[in-house]
């Protein structure tokens, strides 16, 4: 197999019908950016460009894009061929993702394992708040389940790792971290995550028929926090719709 230097594109075939465009092996800003730039480009690409027509799904990921197309009405190698074309300009600069202002509620019942951390890492519960507060996560990819956020920028001091014995149920929209990384659980499920507090904003909502995924891959999230009395406020706005997801939004994304 031909080496590569570290951080060259690399096209990988998924099948007959996908190939992967991977930067490399990294979880950072930088390396997600380009993959981001990538995926702006392709759908560019895909409104004047025959050989991209047929792409029907774009799947970004930490370090990595996934093109699926369909085999039988393309040109397959010639596809492979301008991704990894793109992949090599330097276009990280081109996205610019949304920057979004999310509550949440730190109530030791939302927050089971916000004790252990700060014991773990000599800090005091508030240490970790406002830490938590201080910090601008970035969102790397939406996956494990629709719309569940991965957020990278998680300060060294807060690290954690997974839970030695899954929850059997984590309650929809927990605020949890694992790793370097933070994340919110759109949905009731089993999960390994610390969970630290929980947002009343719905993550996914399939009225949104054109984005049911509120977050998505280049996006920048901010927290700060509400008590338990306006919590249940917002939840209850959020699930009667009378509160639109985009008031969450930074006064400069607001079209």
């Amino acid at each position: 197999m031909q080496t590569q230097c570290q951080n060259t594109p690399r096209l990988l075939a998924l099948g007959d019908a996908a190939w992967t465009v991977e930067f490399g092996r990294d979880i950072s800003v930088a390396t997600n950016a380009r993959v981001m730039g990538l995926a702006q480009q392709v759908a560019q690409q895909r409104q004047h460009n025959a050989v991209f027509a047929t792409v029907t799904d774009v799947v970004p990921a930490f370090a990595s894009i996934t093109v699926h197309f369909n085999p039988l009405d393309t040109d397959s190698e010639a596809l492979g061929q301008q991704l990894l074309a793109l992949a090599h300009e330097d276009s990280a600069h081109i996205l610019k993702g949304r920057t979004w202002q999310l509550p949440v509620c730190f109530d030791p019942a939302f927050a089971p394992d916000l004790p252990r951390l700060a014991q773990a890492r000599s800090l005091t519960e508030d240490d970790v708040i406002q830490q938590l507060l201080a910090t601008p996560f970035r969102v790397y990819m939406i996956g494990f389940q629709p719309g569940f956020p991965y957020m990278g920028g998680l300060p060294a001091e807060l690290t954690l790792p997974r839970l030695a014995t899954p929850r059997a149920r984590v309650p929809a929209r927990s605020l949890a971290v694992a790793g370097e990384m933070c994340a919110v659980y759109p949905w009731d499920s089993p999960g390994g995550w610390n969970l630290l507090g929980r947002t009343p904003v719905r993550l996914f909502d399939l009225q949104h028929t054109h984005q049911p995924a509120m977050l998505a891959a280049g996006d920048v999230v901010r927290w700060h926090a509400i008590k338990r009395d306006e919590y249940q406020h917002l939840l209850t706005q959020c699930q009667c719709g009378a509160l639109a997801r985009e008031s969450f939004l930074q006064r400069a994304d607001v079209a």
